[in-house]
């Protein structure tokens, strides 16, 4: 399979609430990130999510700050006890980005420094 995402993903050990804010309703869903870019995330939820709907979400990452987000889903895969899903960060502060692309940096320099060698 061609990789066609814009950002190196890196795993993240996290959780995060996310609320649906295109319908009107508020009701939370607990979802388990996968892995995380400066441009999106992966997650797992028991939930069905529907594609293309919008989702304020409150990311813990490594630091344990929490980062405040909103989140388009795009991808979403049925497996058998759970979904997977790819979301974009849709309108998310730079500084928020800039954390997320500290980390992958700190998280595997080697990939990094091959990449910048390109």
């Amino acid at each position: 399979m061609i990789e066609r995402r814009a950002s190196k993903r890196t795993v993240l050990k996290s959780s995060m609430i996310a609320k649906r804010l295109d319908n009107g309703e508020r009701e939370e869903v607990d979802v388990e990130v996968m892995n995380v870019s400066k441009t999106g995330i992966g997650f797992k939820s028991e939930r069905a999510l529907e594609l293309g709907a919008v989702y304020e979400a409150y990311l813990t990452i490594w630091t344990k700050e929490i980062i405040h987000a909103f989140i388009e889903v795009v991808r979403m895969v049925e497996k058998e006890n759970d979904f997977e899903y790819g979301g974009l960060f849709i309108g998310m502060p730079e500084i928020d980005l800039q954390r997320i692309d500290v980390y992958n940096v700190v998280s595997d320099p080697e990939s990094y420094i091959n990449n910048e060698e390109r």
